[in-house]
């Protein structure tokens, strides 16, 4: 059990409470019915998203067989083979798929718009496993978009709309984990002495460039939404000052990045950094403060 939960990358679901975002910020999550949508979108994203990773392991298994870290994944390792792989994949298509007409008989009819969110992403990811991820900038703006579609995603199932500020911040958001991504893959492969083609387009002194602006973005962006005439009136003007959580937040990140050098992916890096993990439970605490109890 322990090589199919990471095979269909289990620890990764976490990028897809990003489908809860429209309803936080919209200060309804206390709202039953629309925090099952919620619940229910997330685990068709989760399902979707781990039926793209079975395909890009499928597909890289010769490839992973030579990397240090990725020779362990279930199919180049050989812990699970590519016939029940393959079994797998289908089922959680198959579960995405039922679970979207399921949704849409349950909840209401414009869950549909949800669907195809959902059927976009997937045929998105076909084309980044198969070609795009290849394609330096192009590849990290790809990531980038499925965030921006969770996003979307978290706003149709619930009947939020996503303002162009949430929209902006989580482009750049997910820009600065991307970079971080592929900085950390450049530095493993200059200790290793093996590159790949994706990582042609990129060198160490334009990810660290890249990230640097991309984080000052998402500063800004998140500035500017705490900012905008909706939100101030929306919520207590107070939610401004939790711009402080953010701008820690990302200065810590870029601390272990350029200063201590961590080569992990950013949500490694959110998983066991401490400063960071109670940075975004304050920022949760305080920003519920301002929404639930402004008065």
């Amino acid at each position: 059990m322990k090589n199919y939960l990471k095979l269909i990358r289990v620890e990764q679901w976490v990028k897809n409470l990003f489908v809860f975002a429209p309803l936080f910020f919209s200060g309804k999550i206390t709202n039953s019915h629309l925090f099952y949508e919620s619940i229910f979108a997330f685990l068709v994203f989760s399902f979707t998203a781990s039926s793209i990773y079975i395909i890009n392991d499928y597909f890289d298994i010769e490839s992973d067989k030579k990397h240090p870290e990725k020779k362990l994944r279930p199919l180049a390792s050989g812990a699970i083979s590519k016939t029940n792989a393959k079994v797998l994949f289908a089922f959680l298509i198959l579960l995405s798929i039922s679970s979207v007409f399921i949704g849409n008989y349950i909840f209401h009819t414009n869950f549909w718009k949800f669907g195809v969110i959902i059927a976009f992403y997937f045929v998105m990811n076909l084309f980044y496993t198969f070609k795009l991820k290849q394609v330096a900038i192009v590849d990290i703006c790809i990531i980038a978009i499925g965030f921006v579609l969770r996003v979307l995603a978290g706003g149709y199932v619930t009947g939020v709309v996503v303002t162009n500020w949430a929209i902006l911040l989580t482009f750049v958001l997910a820009l600065v984990l991307a970079i971080g991504k592929r900085r950390g893959e450049l530095i493993n492969a200059q200790i290793s002495g093996k590159t790949r083609k994706a990582l042609d387009g990129y060198n160490v002194q334009f990810a660290d460039i890249a990230l640097s602006i991309s984080c000052t973005l998402a500063i800004i962006c998140y500035l500017m939404f705490t900012l905008s005439p909706e939100v101030q009136a929306r919520f207590h003007p107070r939610v401004f000052y939790t711009v402080i959580f953010v701008v820690f937040a990302f200065l810590r990140y870029l601390q272990q990045t350029l200063v201590y050098n961590k080569t992990e992916s950013p949500t490694k890096i959110v998983y066991k950094d401490r400063y960071i993990q109670v940075t975004i439970i304050l920022w949760v605490i305080v920003f519920l403060l301002q929404i639930y109890f402004k008065n």
